[in-house]
């Protein structure tokens, strides 16, 4: 195994721990409807637009942690209700989830899936719904 390997095992084994630091990051209210249903997502969109202006507000070093905690929760609430498993994908520098948590094997799934990028989209299309929509989609593909 490689050292990038290693590390995403870290990563994994560290989920339980890292969901309740973002847990405790997230205002009162908002953090009370985070119990990793699809309606959730909608009010975790609502704290990602209310934080976040811009895609490079997000990325900004101050934010790292609370980054990881949305991509967390997001592929936990992917992963509870649609199965699948986390992986990361090293073989391909030219893909581009390169080197980035990714979710496959979910029921209804066509695409690759990255919660980190779907947080980054949720910012810049400032929707409200965008993520619960992309969960929706892959829900009803699996229900067919």
């Amino acid at each position: 195994m490689c050292e990038q390997e290693d590390q995403f095992e870290l990563w994994l084994m560290d989920m339980d721990d890292a969901l309740e630091r973002f847990h405790a990051t997230v205002p009162g209210e908002s953090a009370e409807k985070l119990d990793f249903s699809a309606d959730s997502l909608k009010n975790v969109e609502a704290f990602i637009l209310r934080s976040y202006e811009r895609v490079e507000d997000l990325r900004k070093p101050s934010e790292v942690l609370v980054w990881d905690g949305l991509t967390r929760y997001v592929g936990e609430t992917f992963r509870k209700n649609l199965g699948g498993i986390w992986f990361i994908d090293y073989s391909d520098k030219k893909n581009a989830f390169y080197g980035l948590p990714q979710l496959k094997n979910m029921r209804g799934q066509s695409a690759q899936i990255c919660p980190m990028t779907l947080v980054s989209a949720s910012v810049d299309r400032r929707r409200g719904d965008f993520i619960y929509t992309v969960f929706e989609n892959i829900r009803k593909r699996g229900e067919a």
